[in-house]
């Protein structure tokens, strides 16, 4: 048999390992660089007020959020592709720090809506272009005074520290899929999904709002996969036969797969 030895030979072998070489490459989520904004608080020490919210996260106790949450002020929710997100904050250049402007971490689970009957810098503080974010009290208390009401904060998103697999929550019915999507971990946030039926291909699910994402398709009494891509690193990731056949609205179904940190 002829060797294969002819120069070009060498350098198509060589672009083709540097292209999957690249392709399987992972971009892990880096902390930001730390930007200026402001930081209220709404509810009181028990944060019922924040349960429930535009991510469709509902109970946050339950689903794992607890009260280290958050309302992001419209530029910084992105149309709900920010749900998700984990940032670190500080307090800084205000009396009402405590000592030592200890840091936390938190993740958005809701909309800070505009007020346009306020002043943007006396009131309306998530209307554009402010980026603010709207604590729960509980951990407002873990940095400030309550009393502050409005503090100055330093603040950068950071990887999103989850246990165990990517969560789906289903509303619906047998020709119409919405899906939640929780407990997310890396960069906490998702940009496109898409659903597989025992019976189907892979089927493109859009974006309805917050964290879910629907499919118009008969997928009444399949087992169901999914393929998830993260908004802020584009790792996919395949859950397989993550609901039985006998899948029912009102339930979530924990998956073995997330994001890398």
């Amino acid at each position: 048999m002829g060797s294969f030895n002819h120069p070009w030979s060498f350098l198509v072998i060589g672009l083709l390992l540097s292209s999957i070489e690249k392709s399987s490459q992972v971009t892990y989520f880096k902390p930001t660089a730390w930007k200026l904004a402001h930081a209220t608080f709404y509810g009181d020490e028990t944060a019922s007020a924040t349960m429930g919210g535009a991510c469709g996260y509902g109970n946050l106790f339950n689903n794992g959020y607890g009260t280290a949450t958050a309302a992001l002020s419209t530029v910084l929710f992105n149309n709900g592709y920010a749900c998700g997100n984990c940032y670190q904050l500080k307090c800084v250049q205000s009396p009402w720090c405590y000592a030592g402007s200890p840091t936390i971490t938190i993740t958005a689970t809701n909309l800070c809506p505009p007020n346009w009957y306020e002043d943007t810098n006396n009131g309306g503080w998530c209307n554009p272009p402010r980026e603010h974010f709207d604590l729960s009290k509980p951990i407002f208390m873990k940095f400030a005074q309550w009393k502050a009401g409005i503090v100055p904060v330093m603040y950068r998103r950071v990887p999103c520290i989850r246990k165990g697999g990517l969560r789906f929550y289903f509303q619906g019915n047998a020709y119409w899929l919405l899906v939640y999507v929780m407990n997310v971990a890396g960069g906490g946030d998702i940009s496109q999904m898409w659903v597989k039926g025992s019976n189907t291909g892979w089927i493109s699910m859009s974006h309805n709002w917050g964290a879910s994402y629907q499919a118009f398709a008969t997928l009444g009494g399949q087992g169901l996969s999914f393929k998830v891509m993260s908004y802020t690193t584009k790792e996919t990731v395949i859950a397989y036969n993550v609901a039985p056949a006998y899948w029912n609205v009102g339930s979530t179904y924990q998956s073995n797969v997330n994001f890398r940190l």
